[in-house]
């Protein structure tokens, strides 16, 4: 799974490496080295504008209307930026509180997902990342095997130690992942809320070692195609996914004070000093 990563590029960086051609975040765009579950993340997706309010809130969504009859078909659907919460909620759902459950989509399924196929069909989004972090399972490094059975099953019930490792790509380019997007009415307040899901893959097997899923990576010259609203077909959209190659990112051990969603800033995604490492390295894996 993709449970946490890196977003950290400028505004103005994102609109120009994406073409943006409506910039629809009200707030600052702060850099995030520490994305989690339920936070807001930057977000590109295409999308016709429904009227004034959907450049900032989901337009006849926010309004609680509908567009009038043909409105989209007369619309031009454009480009956008806006900040979406990771955990996806179907339109359905009951509450919120299903989305922390539904932050990875496995590409293998997500077209068959009562969860997820709609939007696979026509609300995909690109989730704009520097790397994003997995946790190696280290081995049992406590010496000799106690003699006492108590002290032995004392030892036994201890969790295994995990060490943090930042995955990013090898030339430093910017991480486009492939997510999905949703809006989500509260039935209380008749707020509209966006929400994303990361689509997962298998990694690639000098990946794998660290862990066996990764975001899927979109290519630039196949954003055009993923972010069409108008392309619904499930097989066409499905060939537009390749998993990512070996030996095209980069992994090395950070320090585990990203275990913690309350720390942030650009020292987590620097390489860690003591780190452990699959196969005795304690620098990059790669």
């Amino acid at each position: 799974m993709c449970g946490r990563y890196a977003t950290a590029r400028a505004r103005q960086e994102l609109l120009d490496e994406f073409q943006v051609q409506l910039d629809a975040v009200e707030n600052d765009l702060q850099p995030d080295y520490n994305v989690a579950p339920t936070k807001q993340v930057p977000a590109i997706l295409t999308r016709v504008p429904r009227d004034a309010g959907d450049r900032a809130a989901g337009g006849a969504e926010a309004g609680g209307g509908a567009p009038p009859e043909g409105a989209e078909a007369e619309a031009e659907a454009v480009r956008q930026l806006r900040t979406l919460r990771w955990g996806l909620v179907p339109s359905w759902a009951k509450d919120l509180s299903i989305g922390s459950r539904m932050i990875n989509a496995r590409m293998e399924t997500v077209h068959e997902k009562a969860s997820f196929r709609r939007a696979f069909a026509k609300r995909r989004c690109l989730l704009p990342a520097d790397g994003y972090f997995e946790w190696y399972t280290l081995q049992d490094q406590g010496g000799e095997e106690p003699a006492d059975p108590a002290e032995k099953q004392k030892k036994g019930k201890k969790k295994p130690q995990k060490q943090p490792f930042f995955i990013h790509p090898k030339d430093g380019g910017l991480m486009a992942m492939a997510g999905l997007y949703e809006l989500w009415k509260n039935p209380e307040t008749g707020e509209w809320v966006w929400t994303c899901t990361v689509i997962t893959t298998d990694a690639p097997d000098d990946l794998g070692r660290i862990h066996d899923r990764m975001p899927m990576i979109v290519e630039a010259d196949r954003w055009d195609a993923w972010l069409d609203p108008a392309l619904t077909d499930t097989e066409q959209v499905r060939g537009l996914l390749v998993p990512a190659m070996s030996g095209t990112m980069d992994a090395y051990p950070v320090s585990k004070a990203v275990n913690s969603v309350r720390n942030n800033g650009p020292e987590l995604i620097k390489p860690s000093a003591n780190g452990d490492s699959p196969g005795g390295h304690s620098d990059t894996l790669f």
